[in-house]
């Protein structure tokens, strides 16, 4: 029963969304923003984010605990106005000309399919870099996700994942 049980939740996992709230800038985010607008210093943003799930919530100062084992990866999603919807609408493609500074993915973003427990998911961060490298973006899950073991995939709808620079 417990097997069936986990195979549904999994299932399940595919075709729903994982919510989030709280989207905030790290402070590695916030002195680069600071530094490229007020200062003239070059911003380097990343040309790819890699977007991964954490087992604590958001601090402005933390880098994110996240899973170790079970085929854990962060996923690659290029910065472009293709993969990133403008502020004026879910699912555009053009440049923001919208006045609530909310950005969403336009693609669903999904995780591998873990093989072995990852621990309770709490928060989503967007890094610049496949492993270590520095977490711009933190954003908490509305409800966390304890993925126990094998056949989890954790995954983002289009227009779920999203984050607002003026909140």
């Amino acid at each position: 029963m417990k097997r069936i049980t986990q195979i549904l939740i999994a299932v399940m996992l595919v075709f729903t969304a994982i919510h989030s709230h709280a989207a905030a800038l790290t402070d590695y985010g916030e002195n680069k923003l600071i530094d490229a607008v007020i200062r003239g210093q070059t911003l380097g943003v990343p040309a790819t984010w890699y977007i991964g799930l954490a087992t604590d919530t958001c601090t402005d100062s933390g880098s994110g605990t996240e899973p170790a084992t079970g085929a854990y990866a962060r996923v690659a999603v290029t910065a472009s106005l293709a993969n990133w919807a403008g502020t004026q609408a879910a699912a555009s493609t053009t440049a923001s000309s919208g006045t609530g500074g909310t950005t969403s993915n336009n693609g669903v973003i999904t995780f591998p399919t873990s093989t072995a427990s990852w621990g309770t998911l709490q928060s989503v961060r967007w890094y610049d870099a496949a492993s270590a490298g520095n977490s711009w973006i933190c954003i908490n899950l509305a409800s966390s996700l304890n993925v126990t073991g094998a056949g989890f995939t954790p995954s983002f709808p289009a227009a779920t994942l999203q984050f607002q620079i003026d909140n």
